[in-house]
């Protein structure tokens, strides 16, 4: 599908029409192909933009002034393409001007390969700020934690730099290592973490049984293929449990969005009917309406949703559906609150403008933006300890005890195997936990009918 704007072809990104619902930018150069939209409703760009006079005046006097007493030669371009970027990072932090680089690197986001760091940032404060680590990268193994405060890259310091500057420093030839100072919530000091560039592919789906008949699917990103391969997880589950499931634990934790597209089709795997997301804004082609077609993949599985600070955008439209509709449980800490839509337009083959369009509204009227998703149940991240100490004593142990008749259970039976994983993530531990008493509630009330 195509879609004009004045004569030029327009990719949507952020949920304007299928596409792209990532916060900002990504410290690494994405390889994917670029995404079309479809074609414009009528009229939409009809009213020509006037400009006063007395401000037409004023740029002119600036330009002149620039070109004829600045330090150094200026060139006519560059005035004008720093002029252009001024009005559109003056809006909001999304908004930008996209030069060839930033311009490749945004159409090529999508199918989960690039180089370098590993991170999903966006500027706060003059600062870059870290929204979420990507899973198995350089900078999540390296320690970068989502809501780090990036304050130099290498020697430079941040302050004064655009995002898109910020990000081209990143970015750099695999092997090669970028010292990050960063400011961190709780210490008092900057922290440097060294991190390697490196190739990166990103795996959007993870799934597998955590316990039987309890199913855990991690969705690190929302990219093109994300949907079906959600689909495909659940059934594969489904089929390695011989059954329906018991619960399942969807983890969008640290997820800073992706493809708005993928995000209905996850949140439409299920859900039977309604609305799932709309968006809203001043043109006619903005205002759109997601809506669920039959069929849950889950069969009506008790689902979790984790969610955290991280949680942005594309992950925050599945957490907020899926509440909506009271089909899961959200827990977790609140999510980022990205809720708005930009849209990309071509300029020419190698430069494009970056504009935020529309807010998206959960199917209950909610704006995300700068709000983010509330958790049903707030669950904080916390470690978990194991007590010294060996089994319990118990009337087992007592000489001479009381056969039961079924045969004794020794007490060092009834401590389980444990899963390392469940043993080191809190949130995880306390949403299958959750699950698992709803399914106890559910066994007895089926029992008691």
């Amino acid at each position: 599908m195509k879609r004009v704007i004045q004569g030029r072809k327009t990719t949507l990104l952020g949920g304007l029409l299928v596409l792209s619902c990532l916060y900002g930018a990504f410290a690494t150069a994405q390889e994917s192909r670029p995404t079309e939209a479809s074609s414009p409703h009528s009229g939409q760009f009809e009213e020509e933009a006037t400009l006063p006079l007395d401000d037409l005046r004023k740029f002119t006097e600036v330009f002149s002034r620039i070109k004829e007493a600045y330090v150094e030669e200026v060139s006519d371009k560059k005035l004008l393409e720093s002029a252009i970027k001024g009005m559109l990072s003056g809006l909001d932090p999304h908004s930008a001007y996209l030069e060839p680089t930033e311009y490749e690197a945004l159409e090529e986001s999508t199918t989960g390969e690039f180089g370098g760091l590993g991170i999903e940032v966006g500027m706060e404060d003059g600062f870059v700020k870290v929204i979420a680590p990507i899973d198995d990268t350089p900078a999540q193994r390296a320690g970068v934690q989502a809501g780090d405060l990036i304050i130099k890259l290498g020697d430079e310091p941040v302050k004064g730099m655009t995002l898109q500057d910020a990000v081209t420093r990143m970015r750099g030839k695999p092997g090669t290592i970028l010292t990050l100072t960063i400011m961190r919530d709780g210490k008092s000091a900057p922290i440097e973490i060294d991190v390697e560039r490196a190739i990166i592919k990103v795996t959007s789906i993870k799934s597998r049984m955590l316990e039987p008949g309890y199913g855990y699917v991690r969705i690190t990103q929302f990219q093109d293929e994300t949907g079906g391969q959600f689909v495909d997880a659940i059934e594969e589950l489904i089929a390695d449990h011989g059954g329906d499931l018991d619960g399942l634990i969807i983890d969008v934790r640290n997820n800073p969005g992706g493809i708005l597209q993928a995000a209905v089709e996850t949140s439409d795997a299920l859900l039977d009917e309604g609305l799932i997301v709309y968006t809203e804004g001043r043109i006619q082609s903005s205002r759109l309406r997601f809506n669920a077609k039959a069929g849950d993949v889950a069969n009506g599985a008790p689902i979790v949703v984790l969610i955290n600070g991280g949680s942005a955008s594309a992950s925050e439209i599945l957490a907020g559906a899926l509440q909506d509709h009271e089909r899961a449980v959200v827990m977790g800490t609140r999510s980022f609150g990205k809720g708005s839509v930009q849209t990309v337009i071509p300029l020419d083959e190698t430069h494009a403008i970056k504009m935020t369009t529309a807010r998206y509204f959960t199917p209950d009227g909610r704006s995300i933006q700068a709000r983010g998703i509330a958790p049903d149940i707030e669950v904080r991240p916390a470690t978990l300890t194991e007590i010294e100490g060996g089994p319990f004593f118990s009337e087992a142990s007592l000489s001479g005890h009381l056969e039961n008749g079924e045969g004794d259970i020794r007490p060092e039976d009834r401590e389980s195997d444990g899963n390392p994983e469940i043993d080191r993530d809190y949130q995880l531990r306390s949403a299958l936990n959750l699950l698992k008493g709803l399914g106890i509630l559910t066994r007895r009330g089926d029992r008691a009918e």
